[in-house]
């Protein structure tokens, strides 16, 4: 069913919190590229119960199944996962019984037993990535690639990758890859004693990094967010602030006119007012 030996080539014990998900790659040989793959669910093989099929609907609320033909893997996904339970990654052998192999999923409420921070992990090229596989359990420590070879409590390399394995810290281990390379991308395992847990390395190029340059007249300036914000929030103080200068001073010039105007009026009422006077001799 599957290529390679040993613990290279199938999770045997998966470890997970309760209500999380956790997704496992199943290798198989390259003949088996067009055939009809599943994960089946129960102890034996002859039992176990259909959870998630590539020719049927490929997710639910439980499972999903996705296929990668260029490296002869697909990859099972179990998700709210509530008991422990025993698996087998298969193919559907036409002529023939089918074929696959099992692995166990072991369900804890507390902190699982080997973990990581995340499943995926993205590096570049020529770039360095580090994983820390933490655990509570005892057990030897290694890092292997998945249908390739492993590194081991130290240094070594996998697939033309540097590893440099650091144990010195409690309850967690550090793998450290450096001088990535297109072919380092695939599924790896962090494994502490009988459990493993699969990591998934993306080895991607690095985005350029290039100055702002113009086009015609136009001119692109790139400004810190902090100094961007700071613009916009002075450019909303300048716009009110202008408006109720402006406010003020039509207020102003219109009271100036208002008190000219009142000011000739009292003017001419008061030489009115001199020219109406009549003057009486009084005697006594």
């Amino acid at each position: 069913f599957f290529t390679g030996t040993g613990s290279t080539s199938r999770a045997k014990t998966v470890s997970v919190k309760t209500g999380a998900s956790v997704s496992v790659p199943c290798l198989y040989s390259p003949q088996y590229r067009d055939n009809v793959k599943y994960l089946c669910e129960g102890y034996e093989w002859f039992s176990c119960s259909y959870a998630v099929k590539t020719n049927t609907q490929q997710s639910s609320e439980k499972y999903s199944i996705s296929v990668d033909k260029n490296k002869n893997i697909f990859t099972v996904t179990m998700k709210q996962t509530n008991t422990n339970s025993d698996y087998w990654c298969a193919v559907e052998i036409d002529y023939g019984p089918d074929d696959g192999y099992d692995f166990h999923l072991s369900v804890t409420s507390g902190t699982p037993s080997l973990y990581v921070d995340s499943q995926e992990v993205t590096g570049f090229i020529g770039g360095n990535t580090t994983i820390n596989c933490r655990y509570r359990t005892s057990g030897g420590m290694k890092w292997c690639k998945l249908g390739s070879t492993c590194v081991t409590e130290g240094s070594g390399s996998i697939d033309g990758t540097s590893v440099t394995m650091n144990t010195r810290a409690d309850n967690v281990f550090s793998v450290i890859m450096t001088d990535l390379r297109p072919e380092s991308s695939g599924w790896y395992y962090c494994v502490r004693g009988d459990f493993q847990m699969p990591v998934h390395l993306t080895v991607a190029v690095k985005p350029a990094v290039t100055p702002s340059s113009a086009v015609g007249t136009q001119a692109t300036t790139t400004v810190p967010s902090g100094q961007e914000r700071s613009s916009v929030d002075l450019t909303n103080f300048i716009i009110p602030l202008s408006l109720l200068i402006f406010i003020v001073i039509v207020a102003l010039f219109a009271w100036l006119i208002l008190r000219h105007k009142r000011g000739k009026a009292d003017s001419a009422k008061s030489k009115q007012s001199k020219e109406e006077v009549t003057y009486t001799d009084v005697r006594f």
